[in-house]
């Protein structure tokens, strides 16, 4: 495994992250039908820490709090925390009532400590903001984020996807305040979604900001041929919308540099996503034994300039970048 910082801090990160959207318990209200419960889920943990992957991504919302407890009791179990980057998020509807979702100062306070709980530990290495809070002021949330920092729950803290002009109003917030600024974006960025490189991404590398973008593999579709299916594919809405003609063109440039490679196709479009210098890790899901050793092996394989401008030539700018 390789290792880097993140963005331009001290943090020492695994190049891949572990995405753990997919572990949890199935049977909670809102739970992916794929997702994984704690006994099926813990191989995956173990072949992680074997591969040197340290860097663990969580949500609150992530099977209604059951991942963040999953997680935790992971890190007991197979590691030690020390040893384990922790991510988690906050923004998401958790409960009713007025702390239970959002970015207000109560909201960020008690959920905190609810994932603190949940994860059963007395930190978090890097806390982010679950999209954009249109009903809270920049103000507001930069300075509970800076104030959980500075109480020890948190050493960094990030946001996940918005546009660019809300981020830097999030940050200019932070400045002006002299309170803790962003170190990280995770956002969605593949051959199938680069909305964000223009403006958020040459944003976020000219302040330094590490990025830890989610879906290298378009939430699976950049992984098979056109027309192949998995589970996730034929019960998730979000993943249907990538079955469209401005998407099948580079499916089918994925699946012809695969070929000619003799690697698979979630490697290239792994391969490709690690190109990009302000990327610091990109986070992978794994629910198949072969995806974190496939995932582990990209991170040898390097793309010519021939080959990426064969798989970036299809692409045309459509749909949202953040769902």
């Amino acid at each position: 495994m390789e290792y880097t910082r993140l963005g331009n801090t001290g943090l020492k990160i695994s190049r891949l992250a572990l995405g753990c959207m997919s572990y949890g318990d199935p049977s909670t209200e809102n739970s992916h039908p794929w997702s994984l419960n704690e006994d099926a889920a813990g191989p995956f943990f173990r072949q992680a820490l074997e591969l040197g992957i340290t860097f663990w991504d969580t949500a609150n919302v992530y099977q209604a709090g059951t991942s963040e407890e999953i997680v935790g009791r992971a890190i007991k179990q197979y590691s030690r925390r020390e040893d384990v980057v922790l991510a988690t998020k906050v923004r998401g509807r958790m409960h009713d009532g007025p702390g239970g979702e959002g970015l207000s100062r109560k909201a960020i306070l008690e959920q905190v400590d609810a994932s603190l709980t949940r994860l059963g530990t007395d930190y978090i290495d890097l806390y982010q903001i679950h999209r954009f809070d249109d009903d809270t002021p920049v103000e507001e949330t930069m300075e509970a984020l800076h104030d959980v920092i500075k109480s020890g729950k948190v050493r960094y803290i990030g946001a996940s996807s918005m546009y660019a002009w809300q981020f830097a109003k999030l940050q200019h917030a932070a400045e002006r305040g002299g309170w803790t600024t962003f170190v990280s974006m995770q956002n969605q960025y593949n051959l199938l979604r680069r909305q964000d490189e223009p403006e958020l991404m040459s944003m976020c590398a000219d302040m330094g900001v590490g990025l830890v973008p989610y879906s290298p593999n378009g939430k699976g579709r950049l992984a098979r041929p056109v027309g192949e299916q998995s589970t996730r594919s034929t019960t998730d809405k979000v993943v249907q919308a990538f079955d469209n003609d401005y998407d099948e063109p580079v499916i089918n440039a994925v699946q012809a540099v695969a070929d000619a490679r003799g690697g698979t196709m979630a490697q290239i479009a792994l391969a490709w996503v690690l190109r990009n210098p302000a990327v610091s890790a990109p986070i992978v899901g794994a629910t198949k034994p072969h995806h974190l050793q496939q995932a582990a092996d990209a991170l040898s394989l390097t793309l010519s300039d021939e080959e990426a401008q064969e798989l970036e030539a299809p692409y045309v700018n459509h749909g949202p970048a953040w769902y």
